[in-house]
């Protein structure tokens, strides 16, 4: 019956997922794990993989689109140029090490089970970036985020979103050429390294002179402000497009354009709903792309992988930020708040696997490690530090 009932349309197979995703996000936090590993799990239990229960996954990842769209919008308004500014030196130099560091190893792994180049280079490029919703989800708001260590954990998932961003974009030129010659691929990748700056100056021009007057003008109306967000997203995606960068850039480019307005953390966190509804859909749809049966056969280098996030990528943090004089404690709370694969690096495999450079099994590979990841990685933090949804209630903080 629920099988019949997904058949009629997107709207019955979305009240399905968010009615599954309700149920088990409140067994979630019996678990300790976060909602982001509950949309991937549902995908695989009720989708084409599973029960079968919502076949039309290639609807809903079309939607779930959008929230990847709203999540690099979201990482641009929170990246005003004088905080960047602010990050550079030690914060810059232990993340862009150990993003080299694990490309290094994630790589040597898929070469070593017999993987292409390319897909070694993705897996690579995939492996160096946690998780920024979980490093940021359990980060007590009241303890950590404006200390020390919170400061140096946000700084580090943002620069690994920057790296993360400039990763969407040459792959974003293999996405546009796909079909196309080397020579043209050359030329395209190229040209998107002159577009999209073009694309900033014109977004923060637009910002200065259309955007900024319009906010001043009604900023006393917060539903108009809203629309006026939301319009400038999608108007510089599309033009994005329409110059050879994907949409996702766009929004990144128009929040980054908005950032140094007073307005921006404000709007930051009412898109943020918006947001999470879309992603829902997103994860759903990575999820209901696992097949287990597929993902046991590649067993092996899943294990490998998982170890490197879990078990080295710690180690590597520890020992990075030590090496920049961080106190051994704090660097080892930091080093497990960023160990486990993230969201961006299931972004990067999810563009690349719709060329030719990553095959379903590497994408599977790397899908199953980042959740697996995800759920190890989750679980050491609620045992060991202060966090929102700690076993202990003496680390219970928020």
């Amino acid at each position: 019956m629920l099988q019949e009932l997904a058949s009629e349309g997107a709207a019955t197979s979305i009240a399905i997922v968010f009615i599954g995703a309700a149920f088990l996000g409140a067994l979630s936090l019996y678990a300790r794990q976060p909602l982001l590993i509950v949309y991937i799990l549902l995908g695989m239990i009720i989708g084409p993989h599973g029960l079968g229960i919502v076949a039309n996954a290639e609807l809903l990842q079309e939607i779930g689109e959008f929230g990847i769209m709203f999540l690099l919008f979201i990482v641009g308004l929170d990246l005003p140029p004088n905080r960047l500014k602010r990050m550079f030196g030690s914060t810059v130099l232990v993340a862009v090490l150990s993003t080299a560091i694990f490309f290094t190893l994630g790589f040597l792994v898929m070469v070593a089970f017999g993987f292409t180049t390319s897909e070694a280079i993705i897996v690579g490029v995939a492996s160096g970036f946690s998780s920024t919703l979980i490093g940021l989800k359990l980060l007590p708001t009241n303890v950590l985020h404006h200390r020390h260590t919170g400061d140096i954990v946000i700084g580090q998932l943002l620069i690994q979103d920057l790296i993360a961003i400039v990763a969407l974009i040459v792959i974003g030129g293999f996405v546009v050429s796909e079909g196309a010659g080397s020579g043209n691929l050359a030329v395209r990748l190229g040209l998107a390294g002159v577009t999209a700056p073009i694309l900033g100056l014109l977004a923060f021009a637009g910002v200065d002179r259309l955007i900024k007057p319009l906010f001043i003008k009604f900023g006393a109306i917060s539903e108009v402000i809203d629309l006026i967000g939301i319009g400038w997203c999608f108007l510089v995606a599309f033009l994005a497009t329409l110059i050879g960068l994907t949409p996702e850039i766009g929004a990144f480019i128009a929040g980054i354009s908005l950032a140094n307005l007073r307005v921006a953390q404000v709007e930051a966190e009412r898109f943020r709903p918006i947001r999470d509804f879309f992603l829902v859909l997103f994860f759903f749809s990575i999820g209901s792309d696992i097949n287990l049966f597929a993902l046991i056969g590649h067993i092996f280098p899943v294990i490998a992988l998982v170890l490197i996030f879990v078990v080295l990528k710690p180690l590597v943090f520890r020992l990075l930020l030590q090496i920049t004089s961080e106190k051994p404690d704090v660097s080892r709370e930091i080093g497990f708040r960023l160990g486990q694969c993230g969201e961006f690096s299931l972004l990067v495999v999810h563009l690349a696997a719709g060329t030719a450079l990553v095959s379903e099994s590497a994408s599977l590979i790397l899908t199953g490690a980042t959740v697996a990841s995800l759920c190890v990685s989750t679980y050491l933090v609620v045992r060991r530090f202060p966090n929102p949804i700690a076993i202990d209630p003496g680390l219970r903080r928020d």
